[in-house]
């Protein structure tokens, strides 16, 4: 690793995990030039809806097992 990308590194770990998360998914998505950013965007818009759907209790969540559950007995 360069001496940049290793202060870049460095620096990366002094974020929080939520924009280190972020920075991950940019870092990933620049070797894609093939995706639909408006896709991509819709996914997230679809995504804080359900999560602000959740936190103000209009839908409610099951567990893991559950769904897994659910998905067997197909």
């Amino acid at each position: 690793m360069t001496t940049t990308a290793r202060q870049l590194f460095q620096e990366a770990l002094r974020l929080n995990p939520i924009e280190r998360a972020e920075l991950i998914e940019e870092l990933f998505h620049s070797f894609d030039h093939t995706g639909d950013r408006r896709a991509d965007a819709a996914w997230a818009d679809e995504t804080e809806s359900r999560i602000d759907a959740y936190e103000t209790g209009s839908i409610s969540a099951d567990s893991a097992e559950a769904v897994l559950a659910r998905i067997n007995q197909r």
